[in-house]
């Protein structure tokens, strides 16, 4: 079959929020861009399910957001890159405007804080072709291009679903392919597999903050609704209806705690009658499901369960170094879900506006500064590339053709069950370890699959990878610090006040970094 070969100066791989405003920055730096993804620019990836807020504060209350989301980072934030975000979201977010109609208030007041996900994502497609952002559609990259001097210089991958190769050389590559959600069936979440975590440490990247993927979302246990604000007005109780003493919008713990029990009921009739009159125009997705099925959730009780998140409301991803979103790897940068948030959410998540905030954020510095490189590194096609994907494509013992099943159907008994992933233990951990490994040297020595096959195999082993590095940095931070919590290290520990880096393939590895810095006082005027 005839591979379709594709050329630009920037190849952004992954077409969400960061994705899109990776590209439109980019292009506005004078770069060619191409935007691949493995959906449909626009309705693909959890934006698009949701209703996302951004952390927007006006410059004069900045010093006081920072503080705040300092006090609460446990030690592994930074006041200066909480500033970069919060000032390049302000002046980014009103350029929209000529594409997206933003709500006023009564006052007449333009009101930027809270998009409609779907809208959202059909106004940054409208905005990146209208600036000359090629956009491929179904088009998933499988694998990273590095060039004779060790820099990537592009992607290959397949269209769905005619499975036909394509390969797209470029100056610099931007990953922004989100976070995995260990195959949870999180509503808008079936393409966050992992691939860019998986690209990028073939290619040489680190991580860091992996720990920190235990995060877990309330919703209707027969619905795919998630991601809503009615929860922080939910009362929970039990099949008898007694309710329970579960706070609502508070950490996920007590309800899990009672879901390991027996199922559980949410009953949301205390939610306010303007709560209720805006619902369907801030996040239609969410009260869509409840219309379909025939529910009134304000007078009807439903059945709960929490799905997991992994890294998408997690923390960790890929390590970047500086403010431009660059990796370890000359040529590699990364936006949104898929690099590490530490800086901005320290060891808890960063919700819904502060993850928005960052993906806005790093997706356009991402972009530059991929633009920047492109421009002063010039590449030709005739360079040699050299393929990096190893497994689930290049096996590096015997091949045998294998389904994705078994590989997927580990992750998903390993990393979601709320007794081996939110109450974590060393005994728990290293069996969850030694499943992943033997699932992971099935799949790296063997694994190969054929024609539309080898996109599912190429995500099976993607989840395993992920799942590997999140289990291996869990067990090295033996304390209890944010969203990572250890039964047998209940406590908080000092020593462990410090950010941890993992990596490897065949052989994972973790490391505790030094303590940062002290960053400056004053943080309004930061650019």
């Amino acid at each position: 079959m005839e591979t379709q070969e594709f050329e630009s100066d920037v190849l952004v791989i992954g077409g969400g929020l960061a994705g899109a405003w990776s590209a439109i920055a980019a292009v506005r730096a004078g770069a060619r861009v191409i935007l691949a993804d493995k959906g449909y620019v626009g309705t693909s990836g959890v934006t698009a399910a949701a209703g996302p807020g951004h952390w927007w504060v006006p410059p004069e209350a900045r010093d006081d957001a920072i503080r705040q989301r300092m006090d609460t980072a446990r030690g592994l934030g930074e006041a200066d890159w909480m500033a970069r975000i919060l000032d390049l979201t302000w002046r980014t977010l009103p350029t929209l405007a000529p594409y997206y109609r933003f709500p006023r208030d009564d006052a007449g007041e333009i009101q930027y804080r809270s998009l409609r996900g779907p809208e959202y994502l059909r106004a940054l497609r409208r905005m990146a072709l209208d600036l000359g952002v090629r956009i491929l559609d179904h088009h998933p990259a499988l694998e990273l291009l590095k060039g004779q001097d060790g820099a990537v210089i592009g992607a290959a991958g397949v269209t769905r679903p005619e499975a036909s190769p394509w390969r797209a050389r470029a100056g610099a590559v931007v990953l922004a392919t989100g976070g995995c959600a260990f195959a949870s069936r999180l509503h808008g979440s079936r393409n966050n597999t992992g691939d860019g975590h998986l690209m990028a440490a073939e290619a040489g990247a680190d991580f860091s903050g992996m720990e920190f993927s235990a995060y877990y979302t309330v919703g209707p246990a027969s619905l795919p609704n998630t991601r809503s604000m009615l929860f922080s007005f939910a009362r929970y109780l039990d099949a008898a209806g007694r309710e329970l003493d579960i706070p609502a919008g508070e950490r996920p713990e007590p309800l899990a705690e009672a879901l390991l029990k027996g199922p559980v009921f949410c009953s949301l009739e205390r939610t306010p009658a303007d709560i209720r009159a805006i619902m369907p125009s801030v996040q239609p997705n969410f009260m869509l499901g409840f219309d379909r099925a025939g529910v009134d959730p304000y007078s009807q009780r439903f059945e709960v369960t929490l799905l997991g998140e992994g890294t998408i409301r997690g923390v960790g991803g890929l390590r970047v170094g500086g403010v431009d979103g660059r990796t370890e790897v000359a040529g590699l940068y990364a936006a949104g879900d898929v690099a590490s948030r530490e800086p901005v959410t320290g060891a808890i998540s960063g919700g819904g506006a502060v993850n928005s905030a960052w993906a806005l954020s790093s997706g356009q510095l991402a972009g530059e500064a991929a633009a920047r490189f492109a421009r002063a590194n010039p590449r030709s096609s005739r360079h040699r590339a050299r393929a990096l994907g190893r497994a689930g494509l290049r096996p590096a013992r015997g091949a045998a053709l294998a389904e994705a099943g078994d590989a997927i159907a580990t992750v998903r008994d390993e990393m979601n069950p709320y007794d081996k992933n939110l109450f974590r233990s060393r005994a728990g951990l290293v069996a969850s370890q030694a499943r992943l490994e033997d699932s992971w040297r099935e799949i790296s020595d063997h694994g190969q699959a054929e024609g539309g096959r080898v996109l599912s195999l190429r995500e099976a082993a993607s989840l395993i990878a992920v799942a590997r590095w999140c289990v291996a940095s869990a067990l090295s931070r033996e304390e209890s610090r944010g969203m990572h919590h250890r039964l047998d290290a209940p406590a908080a520990d000092d020593s462990f006040a410090r950010r941890q880096r993992c990596g490897g393939l065949d052989r994972i590895w973790t490391e505790y970094e030094r303590p940062a810095a002290p960053s400056r006082a004053n943080h309004s005027q930061a650019a």
